[in-house]
């Protein structure tokens, strides 16, 4: 009678050990998922902040630049340049409003 003993201990074993390794295994696996970088959203998101920040400068640094042009060769100083620079500015949340309105792809 004590020799079955061990033989069935060494199964019950075997099958606990192997429940063990197939839960481990399932757990790994959610937990790679969970942690998997999820870039889509974020990068869509930092590539919108980027696209917002250089419509803003260029309509800035380029209406100043064609207005201050403009007042050194037809001597309107400072008009030119603030009409140009209102003007980018104009552009710029033009450009704004409309990738806002835009529906994300």
């Amino acid at each position: 009678m004590s020799d079955e003993q061990p033989a069935r201990d060494s199964i019950a074993e075997d099958a606990r050990i192997d429940a063990l390794e197939a839960r481990l295994k399932a757990a790994k696996e959610r937990e790679e998922e969970r942690n998997r970088p999820q870039s889509s959203g974020a990068d869509a998101n930092y590539r919108m902040g980027n696209r917002v920040l250089a419509d803003l400068l260029g309509g800035l640094l380029g209406g100043g630049l064609i207005g201050w042009v403009i007042d050194q060769f037809a001597g309107t100083s400072p008009w030119g340049l603030m009409v140009m620079l209102f003007l980018g500015i104009a552009v710029a949340f033009r450009n704004i409003f409309r990738m806002a309105n835009t529906p994300p792809e």
